[in-house]
């Protein structure tokens, strides 16, 4: 391989998604697409809470709050921590939360 199919091979690599790039992207934007995941992350991105404050504040059942938090966490958009019997959630990544924050600000601009 000389030094032009390297450079071409770069520029390849430079412009080409792979695979796992593309499925969390696609991931991601399945998590924003849902109004309940939606409503969790803007809460989250506010304060951290536990399964029950969400459902109370957010006026949702606890298996349809737990349920959505297993799958904002398997996308690592929240984390969570342990304090005794307790587990808090909180968001795991600052730039989705702004593009969900700017989504927010474009809503209500228009």
């Amino acid at each position: 391989m000389d030094e032009k199919d390297i450079n071409i091979q770069s520029n390849q690599t430079e412009q080409d998604l792979d695979e796992e790039t593309l499925f969390v992207v696609s991931q991601t934007f399945k998590a924003l697409g849902d109004k309940t995941r939606i409503r969790i992350l803007h809460l989250l991105f506010q304060k951290e809470c536990s399964v029950n404050e969400i459902a109370d504040i957010l006026d949702l059942r606890q298996s349809t709050v737990s349920h959505q938090l297993r799958f904002l966490k398997n996308v690592r958009l929240v984390k969570y921590r342990r304090a005794g019997t307790t587990i808090y959630y909180s968001h795991d990544d600052e730039h989705v939360i702004n593009v969900l924050e700017q989504m927010i600000a474009h809503a209500r601009h228009t």
